[in-house]
């Protein structure tokens, strides 16, 4: 069966964008591009809420079509290109190529998806990952820890009063100071 992953970059202080969205402080080299490609194209389908969709789509389609843009970044807008997306929004009419459109989060479903042959799903942003987690449908969990405090920001947790305990499953370290951490469920 696959697994649900929630795979976000996270600030030290525990924040996925500033106040204002920004993810300028991402500390993004051609060594994490290629892992997380590498992760990426190992997927089977990416969960994605309206606003990370909506930025994702609105670059990536066409990325590899930039001559200025080349490597790990032209690799994935194949990767972008080919995967299947989920977009989880109430408010998008339609979405495009290799997307489905879904209005909410209900755990059967999530389960038929994860029943479904393929690769892991990826849930990515905040917001529909904290919805994921209201229904307990994450599995696992590679947060990468970006070596910055941002101050303040849209954390990456929404205060809740379930503790959940997680197994260690590996970290990484990469040359430009990012930590990747990976629990798995017990």
């Amino acid at each position: 069966m696959r697994k649900i992953i929630l795979m976000l970059s996270v600030s030290l202080d525990g924040f996925i964008e500033g106040p204002e969205r920004q993810i300028d402080w991402h500390t993004v080299d051609d060594e994490l591009h290629q892992h997380f490609n590498d992760e990426a194209r190992a997927m089977g389908g990416f969960l994605e809420g309206r606003v990370t969709y909506e930025l994702m789509e609105d670059f990536w389609p066409t990325a590899d079509a930039d001559p200025t843009i080349s490597g790990p970044m032209a690799e994935f807008a194949g990767i972008w290109r080919d995967t299947p997306k989920y977009v989880y929004s109430r408010t998008l009419e339609t979405v495009g190529p290799n997307a489905v459109l879904v209005r909410d989060v209900v755990p059967a479903e999530v389960a038929a998806l994860k029943a479904a042959p393929g690769g892991d799903l990826c849930v990515g942003g905040a917001d529909l990952a904290a919805s994921f987690l209201r229904h307990d449908l994450v599995d696992a969990f590679q947060i990468y820890v970006h070596p910055v405090l941002i101050g303040r920001g849209k954390p990456l947790f929404p205060p809740s009063d379930t503790r959940t305990p997680l197994r260690l499953d590996g970290t990484h370290t990469f040359g430009n100071g990012v930590v990747q951490l990976r629990y798995e469920r017990p």
